[in-house]
């Protein structure tokens, strides 16, 4: 049994979903479901009525116009186009910098030759963007809804499907390997270079993968593409035409589709002064056709990209899937389906979390709304989607990034500011009292929350609290320790946590790390006896990413004949050390 056949059991055991050929037995997607009125639709709204905080939603469109300016060389994107909202509602949704803005791009002095102030577009609430990769998402739902009808097998063959592309080593390529990346295919290859759309598919039939298809994870533009092939011959119908009768037209997004005309061009954001050698194609300012070389030489329709779209249309996309499938009166996802979609198919590639098209649980964009069931995706023009069903919330952001050229920008910093801040913006409860503890959500620090020092040489000490944490998994770690010598050395406490309705856990390193399931955890440690002890909690972060955070409520040290120290004591509470910590109602 190879790697990927494994990996896949791991899943259907966890998730009881089984997957044969081309049928399908689903659980049902419950997440979603439970998170959701199940059909609710998009309204814009308050901050409050979304459940959100208000001051995080500023500090997020405050945090994404900092990346206007040089960021640190040149501007990240020459403007963006912010969404954020939760549950039905829509919180913010904020247009900031420019749509165009450059004309071309000077290569010998590094800078944007701009348009005169009169030609410069700035951006809108309903600005279209070219996606880029986010046109993924596109194609793989039109694949599972191929496979929930039963024309289309997870697990089958793609050469079944066309047999020309089961040359080279790819006969044993399934559609869960397009699908998750595992085929073993490279990231690209310049199907531009040739010119014609026979010899375009010639060069993917001759393709071979580099790996054994199931035994690595390579994200490629080559996977996708070759899903648009398997789908216009099972539909007989073109990839363009299955978006909108299908996906866009169902749903009503009437801003988004393939090849948009000359009348939505004041309306769409310009890309990249395109010139050899850092485009593949000499074409100038590309504003209003598609930015990929290897989609535009496919005529702009490509299983990997050239769809365009606006805000609004992706978050009603967005809040169709966290919803089950379903928008309104309109359904074009089953719950089942849309499940197999937030689930990790990639167990055996610890880091490269993958459903069915979706990202999963991807700290680099997602920021600290990244868990094991947050699902979205990025595009090279600086577009993304988030989506977490587990706080029912929602992200889009679509920049320019490549205006006026790819160079400028690196990395996904304003993804990442924007999603920590829509992370921050969902309140967590205290669980006794009205404010607990927040280790806050700063990189490269150590945050600590110390008790006085007590006297447990009685023996028996016990400390209960309950604890709330989610951080990176491994890079950011949550500790308690414990001093005898007035904080010269510190000794890791072990320590219980456990949740109603599931067993107790043993953290016998005195630490946790990760996904926690955003709940509030009892904790139970016990002791060492010694005429003087201080306790804290300890929260390093890494420079890197962080997650939502920790909280600490109810600190309690007790024996069995008397209270060593009570947080809902005034006097106790005041005794607290808090460093990088700070009390807070949400």
């Amino acid at each position: 049994m190879t790697d990927d056949r494994r990996g896949l059991t791991r899943r259907q055991l966890a998730r009881g979903t089984l997957v044969l050929g081309g049928a399908l037995a689903l659980a049902p997607f419950t997440a979603a479901a439970a998170a959701s009125d199940g059909r609710r639709t998009l309204r814009h709204g308050s901050p409050e009525r979304a459940g959100l905080l208000p001051a995080h939603l500023r500090q997020l469109v405050t945090d994404a116009e900092a990346f206007l300016g040089p960021s640190p060389a040149h501007p990240w994107y020459a403007g963006a186009v912010l969404l954020a909202g939760r549950g039905g509602t829509v919180a913010l949704h904020e247009p900031i910098g420019m749509a165009v803005r450059y004309a071309a791009y000077d290569e010998k002095t590094d800078t944007g030759v701009e348009f005169p102030a009169e030609q410069q577009v700035p951006m809108a609430r309903d600005t279209v963007f070219d996606l880029a990769s986010v046109s993924k998402l596109f194609t793989s739902i039109l694949a599972v809804q191929q496979i929930e009808r039963g024309a289309l097998g997870l697990e089958a063959k793609v050469a079944s499907y066309l047999p020309e592309f089961g040359a080279a080593g790819k006969q044993d390529m399934t559609i869960r390997h397009l699908l998750t990346h595992t085929s073993g295919f490279r990231a690209w290859i310049p199907l531009y270079n040739a010119p014609t759309y026979e010899e375009k598919l010639k060069l993917i039939w001759n393709e071979a993968p580099l790996n054994p298809p199931g035994t690595r994870y390579l994200y490629s533009d080559l996977n996708l593409i070759s899903l648009q092939l398997v789908l216009e011959k099972i539909t007989g119908r073109p990839l363009d035409t299955l978006l909108h009768d299908e996906i866009t037209g169902p749903l009503g997004m009437t801003r988004t589709r393939y090849n948009p005309p000359a009348s939505w061009k004041p309306r769409i954001a310009a890309t990249e002064d395109a010139r050899k050698p850092w485009s593949g194609l000499d074409r100038g300012l590309v504003w209003g056709e598609v930015h990929d070389e290897n989609a535009f030489s496919l005529g702009g329709v490509a299983g990997h990209a050239g769809v365009f779209s606006c805000a609004w249309d992706l978050a009603v996309l967005g809040r169709t899937l966290l919803n089950g499938g379903a928008y309104g009166r309109t359904r074009i996802l089953e719950p089942e389906s849309v499940e197999l979609m937030f689930t990790d198919f990639n167990t055996g590639f610890p880091g490269d979390e993958h459903g069915l098209g979706f990202e999963l649980y991807q700290h680099w964009y997602m920021g600290a709304m990244a868990t094991p069931r947050t699902a979205g995706h990025t595009g090279f023009t600086g577009t993304s989607l988030v989506l977490d069903p587990t706080t029912d919330s929602f992200l889009v952001v679509l920049g320019n990034s490549v205006h006026p050229v790819r160079s400028w920008r690196s990395g996904s910093a304003p993804r990442v500011a924007t999603a920590n801040q829509l992370a921050r913006a969902v309140p967590v409860r205290p669980r006794h009292r009205r404010t607990a503890w927040f280790s806050g959500m700063a990189g490269s620090t150590a945050a600590t929350l110390a008790l006085p020092a007590l006297d447990t040489s009685a023996g028996g000490a016990r400390l209960r609290c309950s604890l709330w944490w989610d951080t990176e998994p491994q890079a950011d770690v949550l500790a308690l320790e414990a001093s005898s010598d007035d904080g010269t050395t510190w000794q890791p406490v072990p320590f219980t946590t456990d949740r109603p309705g599931e067993p107790a856990q043993e953290r016998p390193g005195g630490t946790v790390t990760g996904w926690s399931g955003r709940v509030w955890h009892r904790v139970t440690a016990d002791l060492p006896p010694a005429r003087s002890v201080v306790l804290r909690w300890r929260y390093a972060t890494d420079r890197l990413y962080v997650g939502r955070g920790a909280y600490v409520d109810g600190l309690r040290v007790t024996t069995q004949r008397r209270v060593l120290f009570d947080e809902a004591r005034p006097k106790d509470a005041a005794r607290i050390t808090a460093s990088g910590w700070t009390a807070s109602a949400d």
